[in-house]
């Protein structure tokens, strides 16, 4: 699935992605390849994505995730 992770800073990721788990409101929950049509609130803590196997963190302040058609967008603070 196409992942593209946005700051107000900077684009940290646009690129491809295997898993990616997100630090919700309620908790952790993690995006698959086809995942169904989503939009939600991101809390304080850890943003996971695989690409090819490997895992990359990021440390987020909140923000909010949308899922739509494949498409995974991620606005971080």
């Amino acid at each position: 699935m196409k992942l593209e992770i946005v700051s107000p800073e900077k684009i940290v990721y646009n690129g491809q992605a295997e898993a990616i788990t997100l630090p919700g409101m309620g908790g952790l929950f993690t995006i698959l390849d086809r995942h169904a049509p989503i939009i939600a609130a991101l809390g304080k803590g850890k943003l996971t994505y695989s690409v090819d196997g490997a895992e990359t963190e990021l440390a987020v302040d909140g923000g909010f995730v949308e899922v739509k058609k494949n498409i995974v967008s991620v606005c971080v603070e």
